[in-house]
């Protein structure tokens, strides 16, 4: 798998880490249970509030994304997003 398309999971991050990120000024994005395709034009991070999701990069493995897990998406990452418990998160592109 290329390194421009990747997932990278860090599962519950220290308080210190969210504050030097400044995660809670970020905006908030929430989706009901769906599945979806999404290629991402920039890369994101974001910070799961509530919800569980399993993304899914074209041609690759699942990733299964929770609450209290600090996400990165890769630009030009192609996946499918399959939530299976409503989703409530902090982001932020670029």
């Amino acid at each position: 798998m290329s390194t421009t398309t990747t997932i990278q999971l860090e599962s519950h991050p220290t308080p210190d880490r969210l504050a030097a990120l400044d995660v809670y000024n970020w905006p908030i994005w929430t989706k009901q249970v769906s599945e979806f395709p999404w290629t991402y034009d920039e890369a994101e991070t974001c910070y799961i509030l509530e919800g569980e999701v399993t993304v899914t990069p074209e041609g690759g493995e699942p990733v299964t994304i929770r609450k209290g897990d600090l996400v990165t998406f890769s630009v030009g990452l192609a996946c499918t997003w399959n939530i299976t418990q409503a989703i409530r998160k902090h982001y932020k592109f670029g």
